[in-house]
C-alpha cells in the first residue's frame, strides 16, 4: 500500500510539496503582503482599522525603538502579555522585524506562571496591557526583564475615543489594578521614539527563532517550543496551499476570536491571512457572548476559526442564528475535538461546514486538515498537509497498519526545533528519525484520513479495557438537554477506574438517571458513566480547552 495514501485525496490544485525556501523569514512574507495590499485593511478592533501600510509603518517604528532606544540585540527575547487588540500585531511584527524572538504570554497568568515563563525564556523586555501590569510588577525583580512597555487598551484608537475607553476601564469598570513599574515606557511613546530612527534592516536567517511558544502548562512545567522562521513560513505555505480554492486573496474578512498569543490563531489568522491580504477583526473578549454576537452583526465576515466550545457558545447565544451568513465560506475548528452535534448544528444554522483541523504548538501548528470542500462533518482530523508525513506507532516505535490505534507521529518542516533549553524533553518527543510523538492516540483509514481517538494521558482504563473520553463526550453531547459534557476517569475499587461525566445542562430538568439511560442506549457497559455531575460551567483554559485534569481531581459526586 502507498505509504502516503492521503495524496490521492488531496483537494484539486493542492501540491504534495510546498516551497519552504520561497521566503527566508516571516518578515519577508509580511513585506510581500505589505507591497501587494498596502491600501487594504489589515486589522480592526473596537471600531478602529489599520491598513497594511499602517501596520508597516507602526511595526517599523516599534522595531527601531527596540534596537535604537532600548539597545536590544537580534536574538533577544521580548514578551507580549496582551489580549487581542491592535497593539498585538504592531508589537509582534516589530519584534520580528528587529530580528528578535516573540515570547507570547497568557495575560491571565498568575504571578507564579508569569515568573516561570519570563525566567525560563530569559526575556529582556515585555509589552503588557495596563490591566495585567500589576502581575508583571509583582515578579519583575525575579526575572531578567530590564525594559517594560505598557499600554492602555484604547491606546491605538483615535481621539477622543482613546481617552474615553482608557478612563472607563480604569475608573468606572475598575479593570486596571494599580501597579508601579519604574522606568516603564508607554506604547505610544515607544512608537514616537521609534519614528525618529530610520527603518531598520536586520538580517534574519530561516533557522532563527521567531517565537518561543510555551506549552504543557496544564500537565507540568510549561516548556517553550522553539518555532523558527522556517517553521512558521512552512506552515503558512502549507495552510495557504490547502485553502487556495476557498479563499480570494485580498478579499477575505476573518473573525479572530481566539487569542493571538495562542498558536492556532497566531498562525491561522494572524499569519496565514496576513499572507493572503486578509482583514482580521480582533475580538478582545469573546467570552462576552452577547457582545461577541453584536460585534459579528457589524462584520461582513467570510471566515472564522475557533474551538468547539466557542462554536457551541455562539450557537447557544440568542441572536446568533439571525446573523447574515451569506458571505461565510470557511469555518475552521481545531485546538480540541469538534463534536458531531456542534458541527451538525453549525452547518444547519450557518450553511457552512465546520471543517476540523489538527495541530500542536510543536507543529506551528497545522499538521492535518480536512478538505475544505467536504459537505459534512466526518469525524476525522483530515489529511496531512503538503510536505508532511504522518503515521501511527505502537509503544516501542513500530509503524502500525491501517485501522489500528496507536500514537500519532508527525514529520515535516513545520515541526519545532525543540524545547528551549530542554534537550532531554526534546528527545522524549522527537525520535532519532525525526518523528514528533504527539501524545495523541489515533488511527488511519485506507484513504489516509486520520482520526484522533484520544490523548494518551486522558485514556480511561476500565477493567483492562481502553475507554476514550472523546467517544463518550461525542455521544452525550447529542443528547437533548446537554449543552456541554466532559468525561474523565476516576478511581474505582472494582474496575480500577470508572467513567465520570460532568455536564452543563441546557435543560435544568435533566437528571442523572436520564443521562445513564441515554448512555445505556448508545454505549457498551464498560464505557457508560458510573458518576454524573452537573455544573453551571466546565473549567477551561483561556483558549477554551476543557481542563479534564481539574475534573479528575474533583470528588466523584453523583
Amino acid at each position: 500500500m502507498d505509504s502516503r495514501p492521503w495524496l490521492a485525496h488531496y483537494p484539486p490544485g493542492v501540491p504534495a510539496e510546498i516551497d519552504v525556501d520561497e521566503f527566508p523569514s516571516v518578515v519577508s512574507v509580511l513585506e510581500r503582503a505589505i507591497d501587494r495590499y498596502r491600501d487594504r485593511p489589515a486589522f480592526a478592533n473596537m471600531g478602529k482599522t489599520l491598513l497594511y501600510s499602517e501596520v508597516d509603518a507602526l511595526s517599523a517604528r516599534f522595531a527601531a525603538f527596540l534596537l535604537e532606544e532600548l539597545q536590544l540585540k537580534s536574538g533577544d527575547r521580548v514578551a507580549i502579555m496582551m489580549p487581542n487588540c491592535l497593539q498585538y500585531p504592531v508589537a509582534t511584527f516589530g519584534i520580528l522585524r528587529a530580528g528578535m524572538t516573540v515570547v507570547n504570554v497568557n495575560p491571565l497568568y498568575t504571578a507564579r506562571e508569569l515568573r516561570h515563563q519570563l525566567v525560563d525564556s530569559g526575556a529582556s523586555a515585555i509589552v503588557v496591557l495596563d490591566n495585567f501590569a500589576h502581575t508583571v510588577a509583582e515578579v519583575i525583580a525575579d526575572t531578567s526583564v530590564r525594559h517594560v512597555v505598557t499600554s492602555g487598551l484604547g491606546d491605538m484608537l483615535d481621539f477622543p475615543k482613546r481617552g474615553i475607553v482608557n478612563f472607563v476601564l480604569k475608573y468606572v469598570k475598575r479593570m486596571v489594578p494599580s501597579y508601579h513599574l519604574s522606568g516603564a515606557t508607554r506604547f505610544r511613546d515607544a512608537l514616537e521614539a521609534g519614528s525618529r530612527h530610520p527603518v531598520p534592516r536586520v538580517e534574519i536567517r530561516s533557522d532563527d527563532i521567531a517565537f518561543l511558544q510555551y506549552t504543557g502548562g496544564t500537565t507540568g512545567v510549561a516548556k517553550g517550543a522553539m518555532l523558527t522562521h522556517r517553521n512558521l513560513v512552512a506552515n503558512m505555505q502549507q495552510s495557504a496551499a490547502w485553502i487556495v480554492n476557498n479563499v480570494r486573496a485580498g478579499e477575505e474578512v476573518i473573525v479572530t476570536a481566539l487569542p493571538l498569543y495562542h498558536i492556532f490563531a497566531l498562525t491561522a489568522n494572524g499569519l496565514v491571512f496576513m499572507k493572503l491580504g486578509g482583514f482580521n477583526h480582533l475580538i478582545t473578549n469573546p467570552r462576552d457572548m452577547p457582545g461577541f454576537v453584536k460585534e459579528l452583526s457589524k462584520i461582513p465576515f467570510t471566515a472564522i476559526t475557533g474551538v468547539n466550545t466557542l462554536f457551541n457558545g455562539l450557537l447557544n447565544t440568542p441572536g446568533f442564528d439571525r446573523l447574515d451568513f451569506s458571505r461565510l465560506r470557511m469555518t475552521l475548528g481545531g485546538g480540541m475535538a469538534v463534536q458531531r452535534s456542534v458541527a451538525e448544528r453549525w452547518k444547519q444554522v450557518t450553511g457552512c461546514t465546520l471543517v476540523e483541523a489538527y495541530g500542536l504548538t510543536e507543529t506551528s501548528p497545522a499538521a492535518c486538515i480536512n478538505p475544505m470542500d467536504i459537505a459534512e462533518y466526518n469525524g476525522a482530523i483530515g489529511l496531512p498537509v503538503p510536505s508532511t508525513d504522518a503515521c501511527v506507532k505502537d509503544e516501542v516505535g513500530n509503524h502500525l497498519p491501517v485501522g489500528e490505534v496507536g500514537e500519532l507521529c508527525i514529520k515535516g518542516p513545520q515541526v519545532m526545533r525543540g524545547y528551549w533549553q530542554r534537550p532531554e524533553e526534546t528527545a522524549q518527543v522527537i525520535d532519532a528519525e525525526g518523528w514528533l510523538h504527539t501524545g495523541d492516540m489515533a488511527r488511519m483509514d485506507e484513504r489516509g484520513f486520520f482520526y484522533i481517538v484520544d490523548r494518551k494521558k486522558d485514556m480511561i482504563l476500565v477493567s483492562g479495557f481502553n475507554v476514550y473520553p472523546n467517544e463518550i463526550e461525542d455521544v452525550l453531547s447529542g443528547m437533548p438537554g446537554v449543552r456541554e459534557v466532559a468525561a474523565v476517569g476516576v478511581p474505582d475499587e472494582k474496575s480500577g477506574e470508572a467513567v465520570k461525566v460532568v455536564i452543563v445542562r441546557s435543560d435544568p430538568a435533566l437528571t442523572t438517571e436520564q443521562v445513564k439511560a441515554y448512555a445505556r442506549e448508545y454505549l457498551t457497559g464498560y464505557k457508560r458513566p458510573h458518576y454524573v455531575e452537573f455544573r453551571s460551567e466546565l473549567p477551561k483554559t483561556n483558549v477554551g480547552k476543557i481542563l479534564r485534569r481539574e475534573l479528575r481531581d474533583a470528588p466523584a459526586a453523583g
